[in-house]
């Protein structure tokens, strides 16, 4: 089989024209195609052609190039958000587990659930500890403290993929506790975010459209939200809104910078391309009558009970 050749931006140009996308300045469109892979771009394109590649509507290239800004945008958001998570993530359950278990209860698969890997699990921590073998934290710990490393010093070495695992393969009473104290919800509505979390998370970082994409993973939502699930993003920035730490942080920032950037691409979007019901926002606010608990609370409450 042969591969295909290389083509000029100008060839890109062309071909897009012939696939029936409107080119209102072609200056301006091959300053986009020599800024973006045409490859990338492609993906794009999908939504607006029909299966044997023609463009079904005239869009314009000049939207497609806004989409995909919006689509940029959107990432940046997004990510700044998983990052908030991520890091929250990481401290309470180290914080949780050390302080019930011991700073080394991790190591001993008694402080696990069934279904916990026990072996796989500790590989997943010595590969963490040599592929950051040359750091000075993992040095001190080996020099000082005979390579034994307390949980919340191995845990900023874990992916959030690892985290996920993590909390995923607890005692299910602990996952109780961290599931109605920190995210007021369940074990299995949180397993399923922060499954969720990850795949959002490796999108963002590397780049991936957003823009009309059906995620692999689909939260699970709480059964008194309205919404038919299409396995589009506003699923994912529901989830995002139960894991965020901060619920007022989260009404009075984040919700109206996702507003301001629909509104921004309003002429260039649909909000079906991504899953927005028209009543988005008010889903997306916080309407909890409890406040989260703290760690120290949580953790006296639950050695009370």
């Amino acid at each position: 089989m042969q591969v295909k050749q290389p083509v000029t931006f100008e060839q890109q140009l062309q071909i897009l024209q012939e696939k029936g996308f409107t080119v209102e300045d072609e200056k301006r469109c091959l300053d986009f195609l020599r800024s973006v892979n045409y490859y990338r771009l492609k993906t794009y394109l999908t939504t607006f052609r029909d299966s044997d590649g023609i463009c079904r509507q005239g869009v314009s290239i000049d939207r497609i190039a806004r989409i995909y800004e919006f689509d940029r945008r959107m990432r940046g958001l997004l990510f700044s958000v998983v990052e908030e998570i991520e890091l929250y993530l990481r401290l309470q359950l180290a914080y949780y587990h050390a302080h019930r278990y011991g700073p080394l209860g991790y190591m001993e698969a008694e402080n696990f659930g069934q279904g916990h890997n026990h072996t796989r699990f500790l590989g997943k921590v010595r590969a963490c500890i040599s592929s950051n073998e040359k750091s000075l934290i993992v040095e001190h710990h080996k020099r000082k403290y005979e390579g034994k490393f307390p949980l919340w010093v191995i845990v900023e070495f874990f992916s959030l993929g690892m985290l996920s695992c993590f909390y995923a393969d607890m005692l299910l009473q602990d996952k109780k506790t961290l599931a109605v104290r920190l995210f007021r919800s369940t074990p299995r509505h949180v397993d399923s975010w922060l499954k969720c979390l990850t795949e959002l998370r490796n999108r963002c970082a590397h780049y991936s459209r957003l823009y009309d994409w059906r995620f692999v993973s689909v939260p699970r939502l709480p059964d008194d939200i309205d919404v038919t699930q299409t396995g589009r993003l506003f699923e994912q920035v529901f989830m995002l809104g139960r894991l965020y730490p901060d619920d007022q942080k989260w009404d009075e920032t984040v919700v109206p910078a996702l507003d301001a950037l629909l509104g921004t691409f309003r002429n260039d979007i649909k909000l079906s391309h991504i899953g927005f019901p028209d009543d988005w926002k008010e889903l997306l606010l916080h309407s909890f009558s409890g406040r989260r608990l703290t760690m120290q609370e949580l953790l006296g409450t639950d050695r009370e009970e």
